[in-house]
């Protein structure tokens, strides 16, 4: 009889050609776009804040891991290659002002790498998004730059407001489509954010069912409000947040039914503190607020492994 041999290995089991590298360098390539209709909108100075945030992000994470892994893992100190930094600093500047300071940019880059990242093990064990954590530190930290200056596109002068704070700079639907409009650097120009979204779902690199029961949600409380459907959608940091942030693997549920849910709580929060808060934008504080909650809900699942309904026999 044949020595046979049994082979026993952990999990997975099941090998994918998509790596968490190229998921990272693809998403990074989606946002390309909206960055490069930032730096269009807002000039030398968006570019700057990006190069900057980028640039701090792959250090800080560099920085961090050659102190904590040097001697145990030193295969992780080259870790910045799986491309999370660069995708953490691209959306970290799409949040922040073209005006904002480059010493702030700095701060909230090694906010969001060592603190929110490094501190709880990296890339797949951080609780919130790290892009998003970085900013609402700012914003904490630094409110009258971070909520109270914005560059005017069309006439680039220094506003107080956004659309969203200041319904009476809304022009037209057209400019908010394609981005005429002040505001953070990634969140203005709405059709580029949407071409962008589409692509990574049609690459089934983000799921559906987030941005769309989160879209939805607002425009559909909007409309219950008597509200303006449309700028609602088209303003702020929704479409950004919606296909971008919420989307994080890491932060988001893997189940469909926890995405539905998730989706709509971002929703749900972000219009109620648009409506009844007293700052005019809430999708910073809607997703970091779900990402707390995100493993409860990969109970919602469609169904459980192993279980199902009772054959009947045949008679």
């Amino acid at each position: 009889m044949a020595d046979e041999k049994m082979y026993l290995s952990s999990s997975p089991h099941f090998h994918s050609p998509v790596s968490t590298q190229m998921i990272m360098w693809m998403v990074s390539f989606a946002l390309l776009p909206v960055c490069i209709a930032g730096c269009i909108i807002f000039g030398w100075r968006a570019l700057a804040v990006l190069a900057v945030s980028v640039a701090s992000c792959v250090l800080f994470e560099y920085l961090f891991n050659l102190i904590v892994y040097r001697k145990s893992e030193p295969e992780k100190v080259l870790s910045i290659k799986d491309g999370s930094a660069v995708l953490s600093g691209l959306l970290l500047a799409c949040t922040l002002s073209p005006l904002v300071p480059f010493w702030q940019v700095v701060l909230g880059a090694c906010f969001a790498m060592v603190v929110v990242k490094g501190f709880f093990g990296g890339l797949g064990q951080n609780v919130w998004n790290p892009a998003l954590a970085g900013r609402a530190f700012l914003f904490i930290c630094f409110p009258s730059t971070m909520g109270a200056q914005w560059l005017d596109p069309a006439t680039d002068a220094v506003s107080g407001a956004t659309i969203l704070s200041q319904s009476s700079q809304f022009t037209s639907y057209w400019d908010l489509f394609l981005g005429r409009q002040g505001g953070c650097i990634g969140e203005t120009a709405a059709i580029v954010i949407l071409i962008s979204g589409l692509f990574l779902i049609w690459m089934r690199i983000i799921d559906w069912r987030i941005p769309l029961s989160f879209i939805a949600t607002v425009a559909l409380l909007t409309l219950i409000s008597g509200g303006d459907v449309l700028m609602s959608v088209l303003s702020g940091g929704l479409m950004l947040g919606a296909f971008f942030m919420a989307t994080d693997y890491v932060t988001s549920p893997i189940t469909s039914w926890g995405r539905v849910v998730f989706g709509i709580g971002c929703g749900l929060i972000t219009f109620l503190i648009r409506k009844f808060g007293g700052y005019p934008e809430g999708v910073m504080f809607s997703i970091l607020f779900m990402n707390c909650i995100h493993p409860f809900l990969n109970n919602l699942r469609s169904r459980m492994y192993g279980y199902g309904k009772a054959k009947k026999e045949a008679k």
